[in-house]
């Protein structure tokens, strides 16, 4: 019995993603939820994903001309 119950813990940490670690999952409604970002997940449907995903050097270029007045959050 000692042995099941330490599988089960086992089995349920396993399960628990990783502090920090971005993961992904299809949402109730059928969008992508990005988790391990913040408090929060992040939830968009396909289109806008790939809207998004269409302006990435645009929003590289933005965040690297505008670094000095861009906060990072402390982790």
């Amino acid at each position: 019995m000692a042995e099941i119950e330490r599988l089960k813990a086992e089995n349920e940490a396993l399960k628990r993603p990783v502090r920090g670690a971005i993961s992904f999952r299809v949402s109730d409604k059928g969008a992508v939820s990005v988790y391990g970002l913040g408090r929060f997940p992040v939830t968009l449907y396909k289109e806008q994903w790939e809207r998004l995903l269409n302006h990435i050097e645009e929003l590289r270029k933005f965040i690297q001309e505008n670094d000095a007045r861009l906060k990072r959050k402390e982790a």
